[in-house]
């Protein structure tokens, strides 16, 4: 429960999300997360960290750890799953839309 309790908070997925090519420094990362705010990306950050799932190397700045790719790894059918499920819901609502039309 304690990991779901953690992804589940604003912005954890999408932090570990986007590190999961590349490091980033933290205005980068800032910037990739459409500009949430400094203090919730800081925290984030430490939650994440302390959780080993992140972790900050002076010369490239935040990264993955071997463990929080392992869990981005075990989230891609999820986020597989729920891109088919938006497309068939979006055709699904245009649909609708033509019928009333």
């Amino acid at each position: 429960m304690a990991l779901l309790d953690l992804i589940g908070r604003r912005w954890t997925l999408r932090v570990l999300w986007e590190l999961r090519a590349e490091p980033a420094r933290f205005e980068e990362l800032r910037g990739r997360c459409d500009e949430m705010s400094t203090s919730v990306l800081a925290t984030r950050l430490k939650e994440l960290e302390d959780a080993d799932l992140v972790k900050l190397h002076s010369a490239t700045g935040w990264h993955a750890t071997k463990e929080g790719l392992s869990l981005l790894r075990l989230l891609a059918p999820l986020s597989e799953w729920s891109q088919r499920w938006s497309d068939r819901l979006a055709s699904y609502k245009r649909n609708k839309r033509r019928q009333r039309g």
